[in-house]
């Protein structure tokens, strides 16, 4: 089997926890299967500055800095993500209102389609910025029906645009009133997926990695309700 690189954007205690998170994740199902898979971190500068550290390794970015001439399956996704103006036209397009959110929509893609997890937001009192600590974000948010039906499918809409690969996608948002208004979607478990630890079994890093290697995946639970 291949090893591994994880690629973390520029270090912080939260991106130093989503690699440890993802890390671990691989490390136990290499365990479980007996896999001689070894598992390195690095900054994106890192990768910037030369891309041919990557050698043969399978690469697993929890960023969206990544070199434009990567040789990277979701390299094309990647940019999408990455040209937010853009992808917030497209949603205009489609008739959907943007702007800024705070709230989080996990997408687990698998093989035979999406497991949506319970939503992420911003905990009460908690100013957010880009690198804050993931004990900022809570799981789960509760929706109605009536708020998790187009979600949903904005979600499913919006994926099958891109043609998205298995793995674990945030797609951010927001509500004005009873309007629900596309943020950015991210394509890997960012630092609101913190959230998910000791919350939800399979936590989403967890999930990331099994969509990342093909592994059957057909529920998400939520282990305590606070």
């Amino acid at each position: 089997m291949s090893d591994v690189l994880i690629v973390v954007d520029v270090p912080s205690a939260t991106t130093t926890q989503m690699a440890s998170a993802l890390k671990q994740a691989i490390l136990t199902e290499r365990e479980s299967n007996a896999e001689a898979r070894t598992v390195d971190i690095i900054d994106s500068s890192d990768l910037m500055a030369d891309d041919a550290i990557l050698d043969d390794r399978l690469l697993c970015p929890l960023t969206l800095n990544l070199p434009e001439t990567l040789p990277f399956t979701a390299q094309t996704l990647y940019t999408t993500c990455r040209n937010t103006d853009a992808l917030r036209q497209q949603l205009e397009c489609w008739q959907y209102p943007t702007g800024a959110g705070a709230f989080w929509l996990p997408i687990v893609l698998t093989a035979k389609g999406p497991l949506y997890a319970e939503v992420i937001g911003v905990k009460a009192n908690t100013a957010l910025t880009t690198h804050s600590l993931g004990s900022s974000y809570e799981q789960p948010i509760h929706l109605s029906d009536v708020q998790r039906q187009p979600l949903y499918a904005l979600a499913q809409r919006l994926l099958r645009s891109l043609n998205a690969s298995p793995a674990v996608y945030l797609m951010q948002f927001g509500w004005q009133g009873d309007t629900l208004y596309f943020d950015r979607l991210l394509p890997f478990p960012d630092a609101p997926a913190i959230a998910s630890l000791n919350v939800q079994t399979p936590d989403l890093f967890t999930c990331h990695w099994s969509c990342l290697i093909g592994k059957p995946l057909t529920d998400l639970t939520i282990n305590c309700l606070i």
